[in-house]
């Protein structure tokens, strides 16, 4: 991989966000994005420049903000401000224990980001829909003890019949909320782009995904911030 020395993460909600922040010893910038709701943290480590920016919180439910919209805000507020060279999308997710996934396993995405619940059944707009967003090839990565899958991206947490069928079609892997609409915006920008996703709950176990996703949030927040340590660390030699 590139010698990077400016790298943005972009993260959905301040809990993903917070051990990081706090191991990275980043410090808020307060001059980001006055007025709207995300907010952003900038520090160094071990001579790398780096910037973190969250969604940030409804300003009506006092709830993190999810899902597409905000992400795509987030995204174009962090390159105007940071100007970075990489941007790693970082957060939760959902994954098939089918293929070997287990809570906790901190995936990389391979090949592309894809949105999966856009039906457009219309020559062109289809692919334009499902979106096939490249994403930097980090498979040498994989000897830190990462997996690998394609990541995919929807705007709901549960997965209906129609959302699995397209998942499995497009070849899905790991199921999240806001990585397809980060890589839309790397990409108008030509900024390369890899996700780290933790693994809060398996599509596949019989559980409510929002049961799951309570009960694992620590400990996948918990192995996000180590991996992302790792890539940092192995980023810098």
């Amino acid at each position: 991989m590139k010698n990077y020395t400016n790298i943005c993460f972009v993260i959905a909600m301040r809990a993903e966000a917070q051990p990081l922040i706090d191991a990275l010893q980043l410090v808020e910038d307060s001059s980001f994005c006055q007025g709207l709701p995300m907010r952003a943290w900038t520090g160094e480590y071990r001579n790398i420049q780096l910037s973190l920016v969250i969604n940030g919180k409804d300003p009506e439910t006092g709830l993190d903000l999810i899902g597409t919209q905000a992400a795509t805000l987030a995204t174009q507020f962090a390159i105007d401000k940071f100007d970075p060279q990489l941007i790693v999308n970082a957060g939760t997710a959902g994954a098939f224990g089918e293929n070997g996934a287990k809570i906790g396993d901190v995936f990389l995405s391979r090949d592309h980001v894809v949105f999966h619940d856009r039906r457009v059944p219309i020559a062109g707009w289809d692919k334009q829909s499902i979106g096939y967003f490249p994403v930097l090839d980090v498979s040498d990565l994989t000897s830190l003890g990462f997996k690998m899958g394609v990541v995919t991206t929807g705007n709901s947490l549960d997965m209906p019949e129609h959302d699995e069928e397209n998942i499995r079609k497009i070849g899905g892997e790991i199921k999240e909320m806001e990585a397809a609409a980060v890589a839309w915006v790397a990409r108008l920008h030509q900024v390369p782009l890899f996700c780290v996703k933790a693994v809060t709950d398996l599509m596949d176990s019989g559980i409510p995904t929002h049961e799951e996703f309570d009960q694992n949030l620590k400990l996948a927040t918990e192995n996000l911030q180590k991996g992302v340590t790792k890539i940092i660390d192995f980023l810098a030699t």
